[in-house]
C-alpha cells in the first residue's frame, strides 16, 4: 500500500522529487549522487530514506515518473484541445519545439537507463504514460470524426496509436543522431492521413 503524508511531508517529498530531476538534468545521470540532491533540496539523509526507504532505486522511480508526467504537461494546453486542424498544428508544433529544447539529453530516458525496466513499477510509469497520451489523442480524433473532419469508418484507436508509434519512432531517431526531421515527418504524414480520409465536400 502506498504511504501517505501530511501536507508538509508531500510537498518535501516533492522536493526532493524535483531536485533530484533537476540533479539529472544538469549534470547526467553518470554522477548522480543522493548526497547532492541533499544539499541541493537541504534535507537530511533521514528525510530523504523516511520518503524514499529503498533508496536511491524508488528515488529513481519516483523521478521517473516526474519527468513522464511533464512529457504530456510539456504538450499542454494543445495536447487537450485537439478540436480543429490548426490545433493539431499547434499541438504538433509544441511537440517538436519541446523535443527540439531538450536536445539528445533525455531526462526520462537517463533516469530509465539506471532502472530495471522489467520491474513492476518500471513498466508501470512506461505503460501508464503511454496509456495517457494515447487516450488524449484518442479522444482528439475522435472529435474530429464527429465534426466529420475524419472517415466516419476510421478505427479512432488504432489511428490514434499510430500516430503515437510514429512519434515514440521520431524521437527515439533523434536521440540517436540529433536529426528532428524524422519527427516532424511522423507528425506531418500522420496528421496530413487523417485529413485526408475525410469524405469530399
Amino acid at each position: 500500500m502506498a504511504a501517505t503524508f501530511t501536507r508538509k511531508g508531500s510537498a518535501t517529498r516533492q522536493r526532493i522529487v524535483e531536485g533530484a530531476a533537476a540533479e539529472i538534468r544538469e549534470r547526467g545521470i553518470a554522477v548522480f549522487r543522493l548526497d547532492d540532491v541533499l544539499a541541493r533540496t537541504k534535507t537530511s539523509k533521514s528525510q530523504l530514506f523516511h520518503y524514499f526507504p529503498q533508496g536511491k532505486e524508488e528515488l529513481l522511480l519516483a523521478v521517473a515518473r516526474f519527468e513522464a508526467d511533464k512529457v504530456l504537461s510539456d504538450q499542454q494546453p494543445m495536447l487537450s484541445q485537439l478540436t480543429s486542424w490548426p490545433a493539431f498544428q499547434a499541438w504538433r508544433d509544441r511537440v517538436v519545439a519541446r523535443y527540439l529544447a531538450q536536445g539528445q539529453e533525455c531526462p526520462l530516458h537517463m533516469v530509465f537507463s539506471q532502472l530495471d525496466q522489467r520491474t513492476p513499477g518500471a513498466r508501470a510509469v512506461q505503460t501508464e504514460l503511454m496509456r495517457k497520451w494515447q487516450s488524449e489523442l484518442t479522444a482528439g480524433i475522435r472529435h474530429m470524426q464527429r465534426a466529420g473532419e475524419v472517415a466516419a469508418e476510421l478505427d479512432v484507436e488504432r489511428a490514434a496509436a499510430a500516430l503515437l508509434a510514429g512519434i515514440q519512432g521520431g524521437v527515439l531517431l533523434m536521440l540517436m543522431t540529433g536529426d528532428i526531421t524524422h519527427l516532424e515527418a511522423a507528425l506531418d504524414v500522420a496528421i496530413d492521413n487523417l485529413g485526408a480520409s475525410a469524405p469530399a465536400a
